[in-house]
């Protein structure tokens, strides 16, 4: 299984702090956002590699960044071409980019580089393994106005996902859809085909959204929380949260 880190966005509503560098290398008490996800994802035994795909402005920085790691996995930077928050790839197409550009015929485990989360990658993988279909996450949002901004799923008595609407106004159930996938190795010709069949290329959601529609997919409920980094308020929150040592 590889672990495909989506960190090609240019973080513009964290304005100045993310000018010249990328969220995910922003410092969380000792670590960074990243590294915090990479410290346990690494402990893994189904992964065998790191693929961090990002774009040409920040892929000196996260180079540099690599010299200094000691993870048990190799570590792959992708450096997408991009150079501007206007000529971005899109998630998706980050996805396809690095996908043919490794040649990669792998399980994958796809992830956002901007969020800290309160519980091990090992479940989710473990959840695939035992259903044998390409997985998402959900968590229970209780917040209509938090649904109508996110992807909500309807789910079978076995967590198998009948539906998914991406920010519906009227969500069909409390099931969110936060930026965590496992694709599996069948599924991977559906994924690289998806853009050119109408999937839609900016969110890691809208890869989701299409493979829901043509492959069985099933969700498992997180066993914990996460705390999404998408400004800088939340990331002030979590540099004091680690200072204090809550997170």
């Amino acid at each position: 299984m590889k672990n495909i880190v989506i960190a090609a966005g240019y973080a513009t509503r964290l304005g100045e702090l993310t000018k010249n560098f990328p969220k995910p290398l922003l410092k969380i008490g000792n670590s960074t956002i990243l590294g915090r996800m990479l410290d346990d994802i690494d402990k893994i035994d189904d992964v065998d590699e790191h693929i961090i795909i990002t774009n040409h402005k920040f892929a000196g920085i996260f180079e540099e960044w690599k010299k200094d790691l000691h993870y048990s996995k190799p570590v792959t930077i992708v450096d997408d071409g991009t150079e501007t928050n206007e000529t971005r790839l899109g998630a998706v197409c980050d996805l396809l980019f690095a996908m043919d550009k490794l040649h990669i015929d792998d399980d994958l485990l796809v992830v956002a580089a901007d969020n800290l989360l309160f519980f091990s990658f090992q479940e989710f993988v473990d959840f695939a393994r035992e259903k044998g279909t390409s997985c998402i996450m959900c968590h229970e949002q209780p917040s209509i106005e938090k649904l109508q901004r996110t992807g909500v799923v309807e789910l079978d008595e076995n967590h198998r996902v009948l539906g998914m609407e991406e920010k519906p106004q009227v969500p069909k159930s409390h099931w969110a859809v936060p930026p965590f996938y496992i694709y599996l190795k069948k599924d991977l010709d559906l994924v690289r085909h998806s853009v050119e069949n109408g999937c839609g290329k900016d969110a890691p959601g809208n890869l989701a959204h299409y493979m829901v529609e043509h492959t069985t997919m099933h969700a498992w409920p997180m066993s914990a929380g996460r705390f999404d980094i998408g400004s800088l308020d939340t990331y002030y929150e979590a540099v004091e949260l680690a200072r204090t040592g809550k997170i």
